[in-house]
């Protein structure tokens, strides 16, 4: 009996080790995406190249398919001085949104769903009183032990706390991004957080950019005719993906329609 009770659990240990190893290999998980170095480098590159409103420092989160935070770096001297501390966290909450909400080619039962990307920037419009999505953003909350545990010390090191946990969150303004690999598979998400809401998703574009994973297939800016920014911010707050202007209506509009294209999928 002992021998048969050890075989089966043996066998269990197998099935369960393997269900984990096809669920790693089929999303990528962190290992496959960049690394801290690569993140703070892409974003200290993004920071610079977008012109920033309140010129302040960022932060921002990678996390895989399946909502593990992977990286968390700042631009900064300084964690806790440089930038705003809060931003860490929702940097964190917008990758997680835009991840969890986006779709990857082949997915969804309508052809023209299919790989759908949804920015963080898109869901404004919706949660709105009276919106089809009003109430999303409580939907999921944020894991505040994920959040705030371990040694502030260590926050935006490679060692950061969050990394290795899952952040959950609902996000519904500029600044989180879906990452999409070289054959339009969703493979994580990005998130910034510093600056105004419009000048987050504007450095998160490019950070996505820099970071190679930009391959979307398609978004809800495309079936408003912009196909080569398919998850863009749109300022139309009567678009149903719409996002108010944070300061500046034309100056956000034509820096809008200035970020790079995303990646042509093969």
């Amino acid at each position: 009996m002992i021998g048969r009770a050890l075989i089966l659990l043996s066998v269990l240990t197998v099935g369960i080790t393997t269900g984990r190893a096809n669920a790693d290999e089929r999303s990528g998980g962190c290992p496959s995406l960049p690394n801290w170095k690569d993140l703070r480098q892409s974003l200290s590159a993004a920071n610079a190249h977008v012109n920033l409103i309140l010129n302040n420092n960022m932060w921002a989160t990678i996390v895989a398919a399946d909502g593990t935070v992977c990286a968390v770096a700042y631009t900064g001297d300084d964690a806790l001085e440089a930038q705003w501390l809060l931003s860490r966290v929702i940097s964190a909450q917008k990758a997680n949104t835009a991840n969890g909400l986006s779709l990857q080619a082949g997915e969804g039962p309508n052809s023209t769903f299919k790989g759908l990307a949804l920015s963080t920037a898109n869901l404004w419009k919706a949660v709105q009183p009276g919106g089809s999505l009003y109430g999303l953003q409580h939907s999921n909350p944020v894991s505040t032990e994920v959040a705030y545990r371990g040694s502030s010390q260590a926050f935006g090191t490679a060692g950061d706390p969050m990394v290795g946990g899952r952040i959950g969150g609902v996000n519904v303004f500029g600044g989180g991004l879906a990452l999409y690999d070289d054959h339009g598979r969703r493979v994580g998400g990005v998130g910034v957080s510093g600056d105004t809401a419009c000048r987050d998703h504007m450095v998160a574009w490019e950070l996505r950019r820099n970071l190679h994973l930009d391959f979307v297939p398609t978004g809800v800016a495309t079936l408003v005719g912009d196909t080569t920014h398919p998850d863009n911010i749109i300022f139309d707050v009567n678009n149903g993906f719409g996002h108010p202007n944070c300061l500046d209506a034309a100056a956000e509009k034509a820096a809008a329609a200035a970020l790079s294209p995303v990646s042509p999928l093969p």
